[in-house]
């Protein structure tokens, strides 16, 4: 049961109407239906009201938009929330503030687009890159902490590693570990926000945590935000005219005065950008609170189908038999299950003509769960893995 209801997939039929189980949420999650009216929405108010569009799509879309990850993450400052097209770009945007060539401390389990910039700025000569093993995880927490020194300029972490579902069980201690304020800390919270109950409260002032709707959030592309703690990165490098939007009527900067930015998260926006995420986004957040439906809710309802899945695998591990659970039973972990097997490639591809989608990275298989699943569908899926 979630929200009082047995299942919320009548939510999703133009998304699951293929007839194919999808089971990677965690790669992309299907849209519910109540996107589909915000996207046309959002066509509609371009259409009427061509250039004013931005008076409401920065006076309400994206205030609301802020008000939703702050109620979500237990931000008191909505204000110090930055939205942008990806979080590669707010990503980059912090870092344009740092010394170069900056020293960064992060992981080998990050994801493609941080694993990507770090590697070619490394290239560059703009980075120095010292990266901790994530394995093993059980032990992670304290070896990333024993690694951190006031010589690194940038600390860089996933809430949820995306290559093996595995949490890192406190955030926060992590972050209140880091020896030197001066240094920035950069936490992907992406595979985190609205899969596991989440506050930030205790780092909202001293990290930026970055996150979107592509996953969990159900809303697609064009929806990532950043917390922006006050006082790091007040004047990014990288910058675009919409991080000081209030200030277009004055006179076009010739360099003979400081570039204004504006107050709050604003600093770190970019420029023009496609602003039907933000209805989506918004769509998504109404729908839950309607609902009745808050992160806990649907945490436990995924927990749940997980703990389905394990249980039919240890009773009967068909096509998986031989294949490891990562992280092990007891770890924190997402939303999607991970098993290390060199048939990863095999097996997704198996399901596929059974008619199951999951994916893998390589040598591991991910299966991902989300609101729209129920008991039939894990069940399908473990009749799907038990067949020779």
């Amino acid at each position: 049961m979630i929200g009082g209801q047995e299942s919320l997939a009548e939510h999703f039929n133009a998304a699951l109407r293929s007839g194919v189980l999808h089971m990677a949420a965690h790669s992309h999650h299907p849209w519910p239906d109540v996107t589909r009216e915000a996207h046309l929405r959002a066509w509609d108010v371009a259409a009427r009201d061509l250039d004013g569009k931005w008076a409401g799509v920065l006076g309400t879309e994206l205030p609301q938009a802020r008000r939703h990850v702050a109620g979500r993450l237990g931000l008191s400052d909505a204000d110090e929330i930055a939205f942008a097209q990806n979080t590669h770009e707010l990503l980059v945007r912090i870092c344009s503030v740092l010394p170069m060539p900056m020293r960064v401390l992060t992981t080998d389990a990050e994801f493609h687009s941080a694993t990507r910039q770090l590697d070619r700025w490394t290239e560059a000569g703009l980075a120095l890159v010292e990266r901790v093993p994530a394995e093993p995880l059980r032990t992670f927490p304290e070896r990333f902490v024993d690694a951190m020194g006031p010589e690194h300029d940038l600390i860089l972490f996933s809430h949820v590693f995306y290559g093996s579902g595995y949490a890192v069980p406190d955030v926060a201690q992590i972050v209140s570990a880091v020896p030197d304020e001066r240094t920035f800390v950069v936490v992907d919270g992406y595979h985190a926000f609205m899969a596991l109950p989440t506050s930030i409260t205790p780092i909202q002032d001293r990290a930026f945590y970055l996150a979107g709707g592509y996953k969990y959030a159900m809303a697609g592309e064009g929806a990532c935000f950043v917390n922006a703690p006050p006082g790091y990165a007040q004047r990014p490098v990288n910058t675009g005219w919409f991080a000081a939007f209030d200030h277009l009527a004055d006179s076009p900067g010739t360099g003979s005065r400081a570039v204004p930015y504006a107050r709050g998260g604003q600093r770190l926006a970019g420029s023009t950008f496609d602003p039907s995420g933000l209805f989506r986004f918004n769509a998504v957040q109404r729908w839950l609170d309607d609902l009745g439906v808050g992160v806990a809710e649907i945490h436990g309802h995924v927990s749940g189908l997980q703990k389905r899945v394990l249980a039919g695998l240890a009773q009967q591990p068909g096509i998986l038999a031989g294949a490891e659970l990562i992280p092990a039973a007891g770890c924190d972990r997402g939303h999607f299950l991970t098993y290390r097997t060199p048939a990863a490639g095999q097996i997704a591809r198996t399901l596929a003509e059974r008619g199951v989608l999951v994916d893998h990275r390589a040598d591991r298989l991910r299966l991902g769960l989300g609101v729209y699943h129920d008991e039939d569908d894990v069940d399908q899926l473990l009749n799907a893995l038990d067949r020779t």
